[in-house]
């Protein structure tokens, strides 16, 4: 028999798969979730995951009760844009948060902002000039910098390296880019004004604690700490400590 704790969980996953609405947006392939409302969170998703991941399943249903919908879409390589030659570079994932942000203006009147991981980065650099209702973000990545420079350290790769071979695959899979190393030096994170909850594990190996409480106090937002928690929430507790957080923060309409 299922825990009570899981037979939830398994109605709100249900429940955020209800009322979806699959288009295109100058190419990126997004879903809008729920009747149609004048509030709306767009919600995007980080690192190996795509626009119907269970963190958003999970927030599409909690913003849905609540008054929103939300519209989530594909990053590069990402979903169904896997087999797209455009690469998950920073500066092209900033244009493509500006494109989704364009149309979403010409459609409702009140906006919010969801993101997780890298999806929070790329955020943070698309929105901060955007009049944003609130912000939400899960296990976020708030300072790639100190990401790409952990990983030249561990690998012995230099500045001069990287310009010179203008790309290099990591042992862990991951791939420098030369463009993606400038471009995230010559533009560092030094305005976010949007009233921010952010949601962090205790075991979280991407970000560390110290970059996310430097963010949280530099620009006054709210932290919970999930203890155990990781980058990734995917275990049913974790599931459940987010989604009571979603209840928690969303402002209701």
């Amino acid at each position: 028999m299922l825990s009570c704790r899981k037979s939830q969980l398994i109605m709100s996953r249900l429940g955020a798969r209800m009322d979806k609405k699959k288009y295109k947006i100058k190419g990126i392939p997004v879903i809008e979730w729920g009747p149609r409302k004048s509030h709306v969170f767009i919600a995007v998703h980080g690192n190996m995951s795509n626009k119907e991941d269970e963190v958003i399943q999970l927030l599409a249903e909690s913003a849905i009760k609540k008054g929103y919908q939300v519209i989530s879409f594909d990053l590069p390589q990402h979903g169904e844009r896997k087999e797209e030659d455009i690469l998950c570079k920073v500066q092209i994932c900033v244009q493509e948060l500006k494109n989704i942000i364009s149309y979403v203006k010409q459609q409702w009147d009140n906006i919010s902002l969801f993101a997780c991981s890298m999806g929070a980065y790329f955020s943070l650099l698309a929105y901060q000039e955007e009049d944003l209702d609130q912000c939400l973000f899960l296990s976020p990545v708030v300072d790639m910098g100190r990401i790409i420079s952990n990983m030249m350290m561990w690998f012995s790769i230099t500045p001069e390296v990287l310009q010179e071979k203008k790309e290099i695959r990591t042992p862990i899979g991951e791939v420098l880019y030369w463009d993606y190393y400038n471009y995230v030096k010559e533009h560092p994170i030094d305005r976010w004004e949007i009233a921010t909850a952010v949601l962090y594990g205790s075991k979280d190996d991407v970000c560390e604690f110290e970059t996310i409480e430097n963010f949280v106090k530099s620009f006054h937002c709210e932290l919970e700490i999930m203890e155990e928690g990781e980058h990734y929430f995917h275990t049913d507790e974790q599931l459940e400590v987010y989604n009571n957080w979603l209840n928690k923060n969303i402002i209701q309409n």
